[in-house]
């Protein structure tokens, strides 16, 4: 069983306390952009994963059904924490490599992109990765069932939710030796030189702590948050595009052949000696760190706010009716929300052609639903209609700067975290 769906509300609500706690003491670990672009990287996974994760279902069913060394059923009450506990070891290595290998970095960088680190962040994840599956087929080789996979793996998932705060400094001792914390999975997410690549467990940190991955937090070390060589957009789509697109450039311009395919499967960051003096990265200092941001009004961040809304009550709806919907209903429904969510990244932006977009989009929402929901409906299609309408109008105004990314000085020439 899938028990991530039934936590979304339970995510939501804690993003909300976190948000009053913020207020209360002033931590300022949130910026409204950063959090809605994080959730809207979190739900464009989900919509995707949908239509991914029935190829990569299929693979694991393969092996469990076919070459199995066992079934161990699940029944027995040591099979569940066995499971949960092999689990979360693949995942170490998936994790661990996903930072080692430039492929997998590309697949893994949107969940590390945000600036800030809280709940939202723990939420922010990636739509491109493809070959994760791989490193749980083991388990289905010593006979850990579909259904188990399935329940242990949304458990590990949850409870990594929790470890995205500031709010919390320290866990007792004990627990900061056995298991993963806010204070080393911040360590996971800094650009600090002294932290990079570090504390890769999901749940527990023995893993880290045994293969010499690990880091403590330090005190004289603040964490600083991001990646080395900065996203500076709100487009979803290209947060899980913009490394990809890098190492495909690398391997067109790479005179050798072998160097087309290295570039890929190399250690993180690595590019080719040609490439890397032809076409040399802007480096970056993370000491020198200016966040991105794209500044709203307060009508704007209104504007944004209630389609936010609006795409979590199309995303919950969509997930729940995946069930029952043909592969080709959920590739177009799919397609359909990935839009969306573009076009809430090119309005926070505030892009040009933004008010053309935004309409042609509510408009295209309308039609879906009266199509969808039928003619019984459309009084209040037309009522969403006409608010989303007002209220773009009403919060366009003119065009504000961006504040983007400079970085003057520094020596870190690297597409890793």
């Amino acid at each position: 069983m899938n028990f991530v769906i039934y936590a979304i509300p339970a995510f939501l609500l804690l993003i909300l306390l976190e948000i009053y706690l913020d207020w209360r003491y002033q931590r300022h670990t949130y910026r409204f952009n950063d959090a809605i672009n994080s959730l809207n990287l979190g739900m464009m996974s989900q919509v995707t994963g949908i239509a991914q994760k029935t190829v990569q279902f299929s693979a694991y069913l393969l092996v469990f059904d076919q070459i199995a060394l066992w079934n161990l059923g699940h029944d027995s009450w040591w099979i569940w924490p066995f499971a949960f506990i092999a689990y979360d070891f693949c995942y170490y290595w998936f994790h661990r490599i996903s930072h080692e290998i430039n492929v997998f970095w590309a697949g893994h960088v949107v969940h590390h992109q945000s600036e800030e680190y809280n709940l939202s962040t723990a939420l922010r994840q990636s739509s491109g990765t493809f070959l994760g599956f791989l490193f749980y087929l083991p388990l289905a080789l010593i006979g850990i069932e579909p259904y188990v996979l399935v329940t242990v793996g949304s458990l590990n998932l949850i409870y990594q939710f929790w470890v995205h705060t500031r709010h919390i400094k320290q866990m007792p001792a004990w627990y900061e030796a056995i298991f993963v914390t806010p204070s080393n999975h911040r360590v996971h997410h800094a650009q600090n030189p002294i932290y990079m690549n570090k504390n890769h467990g999901g749940v527990f940190i023995v893993w880290d702590r045994l293969f010499g991955t690990f880091q403590p937090e330090l005190e004289q070390e603040p964490v600083i948050f991001g990646v080395t060589k900065p996203l500076a957009s709100w487009n979803p789509v290209w947060a899980n595009l913009d490394v990809y697109w890098a190492l495909a450039k690398d391997s067109w311009r790479a005179e050798k052949w072998a160097d087309k395919l290295k570039v890929w499967f190399k250690k993180t960051g690595w590019r080719p000696a040609d490439v890397r003096k032809a076409y040399p990265n802007k480096r970056f200092d993370p000491y020198q760190q200016v966040k991105f941001d794209s500044p709203l009004s307060a009508r704007q961040k209104l504007y944004v706010a209630l389609q936010h809304l609006t795409l979590i009550a199309l995303v919950l709806q969509f997930i729940l009716a995946s069930a029952t919907m043909s592969h080709s209903g959920i590739l177009q429904g799919a397609a359909l929300l990935v839009f969306t969510l573009f076009c809430q990244g090119y309005y926070q932006q505030q892009r040009r052609y933004l008010l053309w977009l935004e309409t042609g989009k509510n408009l295209l929402l309308t039609a879906l639903y009266y199509l969808y929901l039928g003619p019984d409906s459309a009084p209040y299609l037309l009522l969403w209609l006409l608010l989303a309408s007002l209220l773009l109008v009403m919060a366009h105004g003119k065009k504000i700067k961006t504040i983007k990314q400079h970085h003057d000085r520094g020596d870190y020439e690297s597409q890793q975290q």
